[in-house]
C-alpha cells in the first residue's frame, strides 16, 4: 500500500522527536518502531530524560518509578514536587495565550501576563472561601477563557476540578457531581448552540437541590458587558477585580489529584475517573512535543466541550508555551466551514476535530479550495476511527501537505495509546504508531500476543504515568479493577478491538464490548461503517448484534440523505458492498432505516445502549446521550420479532 503523506527530511531533522533521540544518543535511524521498543524497555531513563527535555518546573527527586506487584499501585516520580499551574503559566509576555470565538461571532483573547494575574487573583478568592488542597470544585460551563482561568486557579491551590458541559441536563450533572461532593460551583449565564441562546442558570437551582455539598456559586457572564443581579451568586469579574494577587505556588506531590473526569455512562452511573497533576502534565508534554511536534509559540485548536477529555488535553498544550484557541457553539454553524475559517484567520498550527466532523464535511462534498490553510502542520482526529475514505478526503479536499494523525486513547488516561509521529508515513485508514513508553500489545481471548494483521484486544502490559489514580469513592478499588483488570491478570484491558499492520500502524475496529460475534466469529463494527458510510445516499450507520435463535445476527441501522427511501435495491447494494470489501460474515441480516442515530455528548455513537434495548435489557442512564429520545425507536421493533 502506498502512503498518503511522508514527512520531509527537513521536518524529520528539525522535529523535537529527532532532537530528543539525539539528546539520548540513541541510534534508531529515525525508525519509530525501534525507538518505541527502547522506551518501553527503559521507562526510567525515558521519563527522567523527558522530564528534563520538556523543562518541567519542580523537584524531580531521585526515584522515577516505584514498582508494585499490582499494576495500578506503581507510582511515578514518588519523591517529586510540582505545581501544575506553575508549569502552565511560565510565560509572562504580552502576547496572546488564549483566544476565544463564539458561533455568534463574539471574540475575546487574553495575554500570558493577564492570564497569570487573573489566575493568581482567583486562587486567593478560593483561599478566602476556605477551599483547600483536596477539596472539589465543580464547573458547569461553556468553553470560554474564564473556564480555563478557573481551572488553573483550582490547580494552583491543589483543589480538584471537575467539569460538565452545559448541554447536560440536570440529572446528568447531578449523577456526576453528587458523587464527588463539590464545595463550590462555577457556572455561566448562558451559551449558544446552533443559533439558539440557552439559559444555564435556569438549571442551577435544580442542581443545588440535589448536590447539597455546594455552598458557593461563582458566575461569569457570557458577554463581558452583561450585568448579574443576584445575591445568590458571586460575580466572576467583580471577584477578579477585588481579589489580591497571590503569587505563591505551593508544589504538591506528583500524583496529587488535579481533576475528575467521567466515563460516558450510557448504561449506568458514570465512573469518576481521577487523574494526577504531574501524571497528566508529563504525558501531555510528551504527546504534544514528541508526537505532534508542537513548539513554543505554536497555535493549537481542538473542537471540544468542557465535558470531553480533549478539553483537558488542549489546556495541557499551554505548558509547551503554545497559545490555545477555543470555540464555543455548533461546529458547522453559522456555516459548514466556520472552524476551518477560524483556522485560516488565526493561522493555527494544530487543528483538532472529531472523525465525525471530517465525515460530515466529506458527506457534504465540502472542499477547502478558497481557504488559506498554509499554517496548519498537523490535523488530529479522534472520537471514533477515521475511515480510509476520510483519510483520502482530507488530502484531496482539505490540505495535501499536512500531517494527518488519527489518535486514540480516551478519558481513562486523558491521552493517547496510539497516535502520530514524524518518523512514520501516513497510510489511509491507519494510525501511525504507539505512544512512546507505553507498552501496548494486542492479545487474543486467551491472553496471548497475536501476529500482525490479526485483530484482538488492545492491552497495556506495564504501568504508565497517566493511568488513573483511582475512581472516586471506589472502596477497595473494586470498580477500578473491574474496569481494566478483569479480563487479563495484572494487564490493562482497554476495550478496543484492534490490529497492527505491516506498516507498524494500527487499525481500530471499534470497542470490543460492541464487537459482533455471529457464529462465534469476532467482527469489528468499524469495518462495516467504512463500507456503509462511503455509500452516497447514507449519512451514517449503527451496527449491533441481536441475540437470535441461540446465535447473534448483525443488524445495521442507518440514516439517509434528505430522508431518502430505503428500497430493496438500495439494501442489496449495501449488502453487496459489505460482502465484496469485507466478507460474507460481515453482511447484516437486517438493514433498518431510523430517524436518528443516538450519540453521546462527545459525538460517539452509542452501540452498547442500542444493543441492550433491542435485546430487552434496561438502560439506567440516558443523560449521557445527546439525543435520548432517539432511543425510543429501537424498543420492540417489529422487524426484530421474526
Amino acid at each position: 500500500m502506498s502512503y498518503l503523506w511522508k514527512p520531509t527530511e527537513s521536518q524529520v531533522q528539525n522535529s523535537l522527536l529527532k532532537k530528543f533521540t539525539e539528546n539520548l544518543e540513541l541510534k534508531v535511524s529515525n525508525d519509530f518502531e525501534k525507538l518505541w521498543k527502547w522506551t518501553v524497555e527503559n521507562p526510567e531513563v525515558f521519563w527522567s530524560k523527558f522530564w528534563d527535555f520538556s523543562k518541567i518546573i519542580g523537584h524531580k527527586g531521585k526515584e522515577v518509578i516505584r514498582k508494585n506487584e499490582e499494576f495500578y499501585e506503581t507510582i511515578f516520580f514518588p519523591d517529586s514536587k510540582i505545581n501544575y499551574s506553575e508549569n502552565i503559566l511560565k510565560k509572562r509576555e504580552k502576547t496572546i495565550a488564549i483566544s476565544f470565538l463564539s458561533e455568534t461571532g463574539q471574540e475575546e483573547s487574553i495575554t500570558w501576563e493577564t492570564l497569570y494575574e487573573k489566575v493568581c487573583k482567583l486562587s486567593s478568592y478560593f483561599k478566602d472561601l476556605g477551599l483547600k488542597k483536596g477539596d472539589r470544585v465543580a464547573a458547569y460551563v461553556p468553553n470560554k477563557i474564564e473556564t480555563v482561568i478557573s481551572f488553573l486557579a483550582c490547580a494552583k491551590n491543589g483543589i480538584i476540578w471537575s467539569s460538565c458541559s452545559p448541554d447536560f441536563g440536570i440529572k446528568g450533572v447531578v449523577d456526576r457531581f453528587k458523587q464527588i461532593e463539590p464545595k463550590a460551583l462555577i457556572t455561566c449565564t448562558h451559551y449558544f448552540y446552533n443559533g439558539k441562546k440557552i439559559n444555564i442558570l435556569e438549571k442551577v437551582d435544580g442542581i443545588l437541590k440535589e448536590v447539597t455539598s455546594i455552598k458557593k456559586i461563582l458566575v461569569f457572564p457570557y458577554n463581558k458587558n452583561e450585568k448579574l443581579n443576584s445575591e445568590i451568586y458571586d460575580n466572576f469579574n467583580s471577584v477578579i477585580e477585588s481579589s489580591r494577587l497571590d503569587e505563591n505556588f505551593i508544589r504538591f506531590e506528583f500524583n496529587h489529584p488535579i481533576y475528575i473526569l467521567y466515563s460516558s455512562g450510557t448504561t449506568g452511573k458514570p465512573k469518576c475517573i481521577t487523574h494526577g497533576a504531574g501524571n497528566v502534565l508529563i504525558e501531555h508534554n510528551k504527546e504534544f512535543m514528541l508526537h505532534c511536534d508542537i513548539k513554543e509559540n505554536d497555535r493549537l485548536f481542538y473542537y471540544t466541550t468542557t465535558g470531553w477529555m480533549m478539553w483537558n488535553w488542549l489546556i495541557g498544550g499551554l505548558a509547551t508555551g503554545s497559545s490555545i484557541f477555543l470555540y464555543d457553539g455548533a461546529p458547522t454553524y453559522p456555516k459548514i466551514d466556520i472552524l476551518l475559517e477560524y483556522c485560516q484567520n488565526k493561522k493555527l498550527n494544530l487543528f483538532g476535530v472529531s472523525a465525525k466532523y471530517i465525515d460530515h464535511l466529506k458527506n457534504n462534498n465540502y472542499k477547502a479550495k478558497n481557504l488559506d490553510l498554509s499554517s496548519v502542520k498537523i490535523i488530529t482526529s479522534t472520537g471514533s476511527p477515521l475511515s480510509s475514505e476520510s483519510f483520502e478526503y482530507v488530502y484531496n479536499n482539505i490540505k495535501k501537505d499536512v500531517h494527518l494523525a488519527s489518535i486514540a486513547g480516551g478519558t481513562d488516561l486523558v491521552g493517547c495509546l496510539v497516535l502520530g509521529n514524524l518518523f512514520s508515513n501516513v497510510y489511509k485508514g491507519e494510525i501511525q504508531g504507539q505512544s512512546l513508553a507505553i507498552d501496548i500489545d494486542i492479545f487474543d481471548e486467551s491472553g496471548q500476543s497475536i501476529e500482525i494483521g490479526n485483530k484482538g484486544e488492545l492491552v497495556i502490559k506495564k504501568p504508565f504515568p497517566s493511568m488513573p489514580l483511582k475512581f472516586w469513592d471506589d472502596n477497595n478499588n473494586e470498580k477500578f479493577h473491574k474496569a481494566y483488570f478483569n479480563k487479563f491478570k495484572n494487564i490493562w484491558h482497554h476495550g478496543d478491538f484492534i490490529e497492527k499492520t505491516k506498516n507498524n500502524g494500527f487499525i481500530i475496529s471499534g470497542r470490543s464490548d460492541a464487537t459482533l460475534n455471529p457464529g462465534g466469529v469476532r467482527i469489528g463494527t468499524a469495518e462495516i461503517y467504512q463500507q456503509v458510510e462511503s455509500i452516497d445516499f447514507i449519512t451514517e450507520g449503527l451496527v449491533v448484534g441481536h441475540n437470535y435463535k441461540n446465535d447473534v445476527r448483525i443488524v445495521l441501522f442507518l440514516t439517509t440523505k434528505k430522508n431518502q427511501y430505503l428500497s430493496e435495491e438500495n439494501i442489496k447494494l449495501i449488502k453487496d458492498k459489505i460482502r465484496k470489501n469485507c466478507s460474507p460474515k460481515h453482511v447484516p441480516s437486517l438493514i433498518i432505516k431510523v430517524p436518528e442515530i443516538p450519540r453521546t455528548k462527545s459525538g460517539k455513537i452509542v452501540e452498547l445502549a442500542v444493543r441492550k434495548i433491542i435485546n430487552g435489557e434496561e438502560i439506567n442512564n440516558k443523560e449521557a446521550i445527546a439525543n435520548p429520545d432517539s432511543l425510543n425507536f429501537f424498543k420492540n421493533l417489529p422487524q426484530l420479532q421474526n
